[in-house]
């Protein structure tokens, strides 16, 4: 990752040769000169990172180079700051008006220019370019010696004793189900999964089962990884055939060329039934290249391919196939696996005085068999409770340095390397949230942007250029999806870092000085680290001094704590892009952050600060405001300066979940619309012309409005049809017995696809059915007494309806449609009675909740015919649906196939009874 820096650096220079032409005629040629270095330096860098240096002189050479890429980034960024400082009449500017009597420009372009000279005599300090650059005679380990390395660990795998391994059965007799079940077609089934998760090892255990080999005609296993010759791995498919059938193998392979081994090898397969394994696959194009090789005679030949690339692995390879998303072990195997080999001298047992750091040490790995069993080699040797709890609190060096643990660090490390240099930055910055941190998709989103390390694609708006990264960082295995959205075709709305993998970013990025992490107790002056994650358990942070080159500045902190954060922030700030303080004990904003002129990324969600300060107009680079559950009531009329905003967040759940106000919007000045690059305004309380004046706001992509009268209606639709570009919109009157009225809206934005009301509707609003984007409906509070479904049961996309006290019917007939609705919750309907599924009806639903409908007695009939249900979910209901579905009632059949639902009807029941007593 070494020439990402350098290259986001180089991008940001020629921004401001660009924009800036004028405010740095004094130091062009410093400027100029610089880019050119850089560029040198980006190159010298990229070569690096495919060799590793051998010396300790060698790194520190490289070290060298990027520090002073870094040096070049403070100084372009300190020299933006003074411009700001003077353009903005700033408390700095006013003091040299003051006490120097020379131009007001002139003073600090000496500076810097001074500053780009010393930087530039340092780089010119290492002898003649050329020299400068290139690493004369260096030897070091390059990416083929490290593919070597994994093609002999991924092949010994074909030799290990089925005794040796843990929870593997299961899914042997899912692949080989596959292998031998008769199917005729020419089939594909890939395993897909992180590094080290066991796809090669399951596959060789399955490979070399006698019922497998007897069943084909012939048989190979190649292992591709990143880089491959295809010519070579034509020559490696042939001696592998060849051999399974105890043939000898052709003597000429090595000077034939593509198109006479392409011709052996399909003459080969001929009328054969054949097994293939392609081994660690990680570009699709392998596959369009290879496919000619393999004939499809219809007499059920297989291919198996690993992969860590979901993408991959759900190809669409043009035959049949089949995706085995490999599972990490349970616990109880994790546990089983480490004390195979752990504990030599107890007979492979766990001594009970080492028991709690064994399960400390195996669910560290998450569940990785690579990390366990490497792991257990390092601890075999260790005898005492001493010599454990020291592995155990320095596990991040031992797998950056220990021998024994390298075969982690090389595997996962492929992973890594593999990525693009944005893709590597935007990776390592989600070391900076605590282990098993569930990280939001849009919040990571905004972080990325704010930091710079977004691709500019024309025509493509940034956030949606970083919604690719996360899911390219899942489809390679290096995130992990832990939430995902039904209504939105599975996408993440929130991942987070396998442990090892975050120890591994960790140690990358304190060896890059790209980041930092640290408990908050430790003295910390200086720094070389960009940016500083503080995670605190205990509440304690020690005073940070001098942390003048910080780029972004997080605080995490477990337990909510009585002394203000405001009081420990780092001093020197004045470079800062992001300042998230989530969930901090924060009363006040402290006055300097005002002045924190490079600020993109402000964070205030959760925390108890009640104002903003009025001067938060001078933040004038800032892109993301999140006040989300603070005790912001209303922004101060500064808020209007800040034209570069995108995402203004400001709502508030009152933890009144059954009630009707259940959210509150925040009170803004009419100002706010001047604000055009707005892509996000939720929720805005409506006062005066709002609602009218929102309408010049057409970036909007997501708006949420409180407080909305029946009176805004002309205005509130016409401002509505103006904005082409909305997605999700949320709609609320001020109290229960106001009507929502949007009649006036003729075209409803055509790509809006969530939509949220809250307040009565007098009828269902007739362009509802032209929603063909909407994937999730929410309406609350509406007490319609008209039926709805019949409106909306031909909307393709909806994946998610949910329906609270909207509804004052008796009978809720779903007789059509829905065809992809996901996830159904019916909630709050005082007088319904009787719910009808025809079959056919929802085919696709899998979560079903009924909750505060004490009217309905039964399950919904036709409940039989959800197939794909996998959760009912039952909250407020009566004693007699209870009965009706616990063992022995008259719908229990419907729903015994459903996890867990015997335990849900035990604990309602429990409830009930509870209620009574």
């Amino acid at each position: 990752m070494a020439s990402a820096p350098t290259d986001l650096l180089i991008g940001k220079i020629v921004s401001i040769l660009e924009s800036e032409a004028s405010s740095i005629a004094g130091v062009r040629d410093e400027v100029d000169e610089i880019k050119l270095e850089l560029e040198s330096m980006k190159s010298f860098l990229e070569d690096t990172e495919w060799k590793k240096a051998s010396t300790q002189g060698e790194k520190t050479w490289i070290a060298n180079v990027r520090n002073l890429a870094c040096d070049v980034e403070d100084i372009i960024d300190e020299f933006m700051y003074r411009m700001y400082e003077k353009e903005s009449g700033g408390r700095f500017a006013r003091f040299l008006q003051k006490t120097i009597h020379i131009p007001k420009n002139l003073w600090y372009k000496r500076q810097i220019a001074n500053k780009l000279q010393k930087i530039i005599a340092a780089i010119k300090a290492i002898p003649e370019r050329k020299q400068r650059y290139g690493l004369i005679g260096q030897e070091g380990t390059s990416s083929d010696d490290v593919h070597k390395r994994v093609k002999i660990k991924a092949e010994s795998s074909l030799f290990e004793k089925e005794d040796e391994l843990v929870g593997i059965e299961g899914k042997k007799q899912m692949l080989m189900g596959w292998l031998i079940n008769g199917e005729k077609k020419q089939t594909i089934v890939s395993v897909v999964g992180m590094g080290g998760s066991g796809k090669t090892t399951l596959v060789a255990n399955t490979f070399t089962q006698e019922t497998v080999k007897r069943h084909f005609n012939c048989f190979a296993w190649i292992t591709v990884s990143q880089t491959y010759v295809l010519e070579d791995l034509f020559r490696s498919l042939i001696k592998e055939f060849h051999q399974s059938i105890k043939q000898e193998v052709p003597g000429n392979l090595h000077a034939m060329s593509y198109r006479e081994l392409l011709e052996m090898l399909t003459n080969f397969l001929v009328s054969k039934r054949y097994l293939v394994v392609l081994d660690d696959v990680w570009d699709i194009t392998l596959w369009e290249n290879i496919r000619l090789s393999f004939p499809d005679e219809q007499i059920g030949s297989r291919i198996i391919l690993t992969t860590r690339r979901e993408d991959i692995a759900s190809y669409s390879f043009g035959v049949e196939s089949h995706v085995y998303p490999i599972q990490l072990l349970q616990r109880d195997e994790a546990m089983e696996l480490f004390s195979k080999k752990a504990f030599p001298t107890y007979h492979n047992i766990c001594p009970p005085e080492l028991e709690p750091l064994a399960w400390e040490l195996v669910e560290k790995c998450n569940g990785l068999p690579l990390a366990i069993v490497a792991l257990r080699g390092l601890m075999s040797s260790k005898k005492s409770s001493v010599e454990w709890n020291t592995v155990r609190n320095s596990l991040n060096w031992h797998l950056s340095n220990n021998p024994l643990l390298e075969s982690i660090k090389i595997i996962l490390l492929l992973s890594f390397n593999g990525l693009s240099y944005r893709l590597k930055h935007c990776f390592l910055y989600c070391s900076l949230f605590p282990e098993d941190y569930f990280i939001g998709k849009n919040r990571l989103i905004r972080l990325w942007i704010a930091e710079g390390f977004i691709e500019h694609v024309k025509g493509v708006t940034p956030e949606a250029v970083a919604e690719l990264y996360i899911m390219e960082l899942v489809s390679r295995s290096m995130l992990q999806a832990v939430r995902r959205n039904d209504y939105e075709t599975g996408r993440p709305r929130a991942c987070k870092m396998h442990d090892l993998m975050r120890e591994l970013a960790l140690s990358e990025s304190e060896s890059e000085n790209f980041a930092t992490v640290c408990d908050g107790k430790e003295v910390m002056k200086e720094m070389g680290a960009r940016r500083l994650s503080i995670q605190t358990t205990d509440g304690e942070i020690t005073p940070l001094t001098d942390m003048s080159h910080l780029r972004s500045f997080l605080v995490f902190v477990t337990n909510r704590i009585s002394s203000s954060v405001s009081e420990i922030l780092p001093s020197g700030l004045k470079l800062l892009r992001i300042l998230d303080l989530e969930r901090s004990p924060v009363t006040k904003l402290p006055g300097e952050v005002v002045y924190l002129f490079n600020l993109r990324f402000l964070n205030l969600r959760k925390t108890p600060i009640k104002e903003l300060p009025k001067s938060i107009g001078r933040l004038h680079n800032l892109q993301t405001l999140d006040i989300r559950d603070s005790n912001i009531k209303a922004l101060p009329r500064g808020i209007t300066k800040l034209l570069n905003l995108r995402h203004l967040i400001m709502y508030h759940y009152t933890g009144v979940h059954k009630g009707f106000r259940y959210i509150e919007g925040t009170k803004c000045p009419s100002g706010i619309c001047k604000l055009k690059k707005l892509q996000v305004l939720a929720c805005v309380e409506s006062e005066g012309n709002v609602i009218r004046l929102v309408g010049n706001m057409t970036q909007l992509t997501k708006l949420g409005i409180t407080n909305v009268k029946e009176r805004d209606e002309i205005d509130l639709c016409a401002s509505i049809q103006k904005m082409e570009l909305l997605q999700d919109l949320f709609l609320m009157v001020p109290d229960e017995e106001e009507c929502l009225r949007l009649d006036a809206l003729t075209a409803p934005p055509a790509h809006l696809h969530t939509l949220a009301l809250a307040g009565k509707l007098e009828m269902v609003p007739r362009w509802f059915s032209s929603l063909h984007s909407l994937t999730s409906l929410n309406l609350h509070w509406s007490r319609l007494e008209e039926d709805l479904l019949p409106h909306i049961e031909a909307l393709a996309s909806l994946r998610s309806l949910t329906l609270y006290n909207a509804y004052t019917g008796k009978n809720l007939s779903f007789s059509t449609g829905f065809r992809n609705l996901v996830h159904l919750q019916l909630c709050n309907f005082p007088l319904l009675n009787n719910i009808t599924i025809e079959k056919g009806v929802m085919p696709k639903l899998q979560f079903l909740m009924l909750d505060s409908c004490l009217e309905v007695k039964t399950l919904p009939w036709g409940i039989e015919y959800l197939s794909n249900l996998e959760t009912l979910q039952l909250g407020s209901v009566s004693v007699q649906l209870l009965e009706s579905i616990r063992e022995g009632g008259v719908d229990h059949s419907k729903v015994r196939h459903l996890p867990e639902v015997d335990d849900l009807v035990r604990t309602l029941f429990g409830r009930y009874n509870d209620s009574k007593s």
